[in-house]
């Protein structure tokens, strides 16, 4: 279901009850993971986080990382932020 890279590939799926009362699979929240702090990042316009991933983590799929190390949920959140947290 998930890409063996994903934070989810792992966690277990569970089945919750949607309002009409159908069963729903779910994959729980994954907890963050420690990530050290590899510099500041002074973003350009344009600049994707997939771009920053693929430069900075070598896989472009790990943009979720830098997400998570600038405490945003999505990468719209930090659109227009001027440095970007780059983990290690």
């Amino acid at each position: 279901m998930f890409a063996p890279n994903s934070r989810y590939a792992n966690l277990p799926l569970r089945t919750v009850t949607d309002r009409r009362g159908r069963p729903v699979a779910i994959v729980p929240v994954p907890p963050a993971p420690d990530q050290v702090l590899r510099g500041l990042h002074q973003r350009r316009q344009g600049q994707r986080l997939d771009h920053l991933a693929q430069q900075y983590l070598k896989d472009a799929t790990a943009f979720w990382r830098i997400c998570e190390l600038n405490d945003a949920m999505t990468p719209d959140a930090i659109a227009e932020v001027a440095e970007i947290a780059i983990p290690r």
